[in-house]
């Protein structure tokens, strides 16, 4: 079995670990006797699939879901054990591929225009009347 989470990655079985416990999600009596819960672990830092810019970008930008560079994803909303790993696989695959998006164009400086700084002085000049205006007159 090999997870698909993109056209150019896909994340070997063997690099993915799987727990189950009980649940307390859905399912009444039947969560107190069937372990549906999941948990899903991939460890990032020593996964053969990535590249070295890859798994830099992917620790990077995950690093709060990190422990040990080992990324856990848990899934309980359904009765089956089966639909939570399915689950729990989606999550994966949609956390790497965000993950591994390029990140968004650098902002490029530029200048205010002549009428907005225009604009902006004279906003400023009417609140320092109004300001002035306020004050008590000099006993002058």
């Amino acid at each position: 079995m090999v997870l698909e989470v993109s056209k150019t990655l896909s994340i070997p079985a063997a690099e993915l670990s799987w727990r189950f416990s009980r649940s307390s999600g859905p399912g009444g009596q039947h969560v107190n006797t069937s372990d549906s819960r999941v948990e899903l672990s991939w460890d990032i830092a020593h996964s053969e699939v990535l590249t070295d810019v890859q798994r830099e970008r992917v620790l990077d930008r995950l690093d709060s879901r990190l422990i040990a560079g080992v990324l856990t994803i848990a899934s309980s909303t359904q009765r089956s054990q089966l639909r939570n790993r399915e689950i729990a696989l989606e999550k994966l695959a949609e956390l790497i591929v965000l993950a591994l998006a390029p990140g968004p164009a650098k902002r490029r400086a530029t200048k205010p225009t002549r009428g907005s700084v225009k604009r902006r002085l004279a906003a400023k000049g009417r609140r320092s009347e109004t300001k002035k205006q306020r004050q008590r007159p000099s006993s002058d």
